[in-house]
């Protein structure tokens, strides 16, 4: 086990880049798997769990060449079907929550597929009825192995029709749509998630030949197609990285400027940043984050106690709830966190309590924060990185805190966030990667 040794108290400087975005990247890379062309894709972020995805398409026979930093260009013209049935798919997808993207492509094109039950973070259920249901209704067949924890869907008859999500899931959306863009006839998707990167997959496919409307709306009408061909693909930057920077450079009391931060597809991320009191100024596609000695919260009109909580698309994304439940431990004032979706993403705050923060942990979905007001800083403690999102949450606490603190397991953090620790220092930071 790896971990981070945080010299805090260090103010960021400077600018800093976002990579390409983590979410978009586990659903464009799946799709490389609709066609037997070649597909480029641009802005691929160095992070753990999509290498893990690049190997599992190379594990099934497509052609995969790095062409430069962040670009690739796969061709799954030999895909191979039996990997499928092998003990090395079994782990290797086990492994990657992000591996039940697979389902639709080859289901799809091929007519069938076979799935694990998938891994990822530790932050409470996140069941996978949405994907499941969705795929029933346009016809494919579950089994369950109970005694191997497998799923085997048989697709061969795919048809189009009317299907209403019962959450308006990304990663569920994303596997309804690329197994619709080649059922039979006319799938009409209600309720479907809409965000950004949900966006990208489906203009992409619409440049491989598929036919979808109602692109960045909650109703997707997909005129199923008999084959889709090659394209070239640039993803967004992340938007739960930008966010940490805004949280980071606020708590830090830095000035940064993100670079190419893709403005006009954040939707209220900047304006939730200001509400906690953050001077943020946009520069053409640039994110400017002035120095200030103090950053107050808002309230209501009312005058009451700002709440802060997750929606679909375009409310807040749920993935930047622990960046602003950190955010607001130097603030002035109060604020409710309030965390809808998963019950245990919450429960990081043991160790900021530790640390010195007045939040009160009212249940396993709500935390409300009472603001220090940078009166006193934070204590340097040891700790360890439950998730990806909590464990740059943690981080973002140690550089801000004063003393030396270590954060345990950062494999966790490098699954979601590219060379974190060389980026950060670059700007002023002080971490030091230490191997377990």
């Amino acid at each position: 086990m790896n971990s981070f040794k945080v010299v805090g108290g260090n103010r960021l400087n400077g600018e800093i880049t976002p990579q390409g975005a983590k979410n978009e990247a586990l659903q464009i890379l799946c799709a490389v798997l609709l066609t037997p062309e070649a597909v480029t894709i641009n802005n691929i972020p160095d992070i753990v769990d999509v290498n893990k995805l690049i190997d599992l398409l190379r594990s099934f026979g497509v052609i995969v060449d790095k062409l430069s930093t962040g670009s690739y260009r796969f061709e799954a013209k030999d895909v191979n079907m039996d990997y499928l049935e092998s003990q090395a798919f079994a782990q290797d997808a086990a492994k990657l929550r992000g591996s039940v993207m697979v389902l639709g492509p080859l289901l799809a094109r091929f007519g069938r597929a076979r799935i694990p039950k998938p891994g990822g973070d530790k932050i409470g259920r996140r069941r996978l009825d949405t994907h499941f249901l969705g795929l029933e209704k346009l016809g494919a067949k579950f089994n369950y192995d109970a005694e191997k924890a497998f799923y085997q869907i048989d697709g061969s008859h795919l048809q189009g029709t009317y299907i209403l999500l019962d959450e308006a899931s990304v990663t569920g959306t994303a596997n309804v749509v690329m197994a619709a863009v080649m059922a039979k006839g006319v799938t009409t998707i209600y309720n479907a998630a809409c965000e950004p990167y949900l966006q990208q997959l489906c203009k992409m496919m619409v440049r491989m030949g598929a036919k979808i409307e109602g692109i960045g709306s909650n109703l997707l009408t997909i005129t199923g197609v008999e084959y889709l061909g090659g394209t070239d693909h640039t993803m967004l930057p992340d938007m739960i990285e930008i966010g940490s920077f805004i949280g980071m450079a606020a708590m830090t009391g830095g000035q940064i400027t993100i670079k190419n931060a893709g403005v006009e597809h954040l939707g209220i991320i900047p304006n939730v940043f200001q509400r906690l009191g953050i001077n943020l100024e946009v520069r053409d596609n640039d994110l400017f984050v002035a120095q200030q000695d103090y950053y107050a919260l808002d309230t209501f009109i009312d005058g009451s106690i700002l709440t802060v909580s997750d929606a679909p698309w375009p409310g807040f994304t749920p993935d930047l709830l622990s960046i602003v439940l950190v955010t607001a431990i130097q603030a002035r004032g109060t604020v409710l966190i309030h965390q809808k979706m998963f019950e245990s993403r919450l429960f990081f705050v043991d160790k900021l309590i530790d640390m010195g923060a007045n939040i009160i942990l009212c249940d396993p979905h709500r935390a409300t924060v009472i603001g220090l007001d940078r009166r006193t800083k934070l204590r340097a403690i040891r700790m360890t990185s439950p998730d990806i999102r909590a464990g740059v949450a943690l981080l973002m606490a140690a550089l801000s805190a004063e003393g030396t603190s270590i954060i345990d397991n950062i494999e966790q953090i490098d699954r979601g966030y590219q060379n974190i620790d060389g980026r950060l220092n670059a700007l002023g930071a002080n971490i030091t990667r230490i191997a377990g």
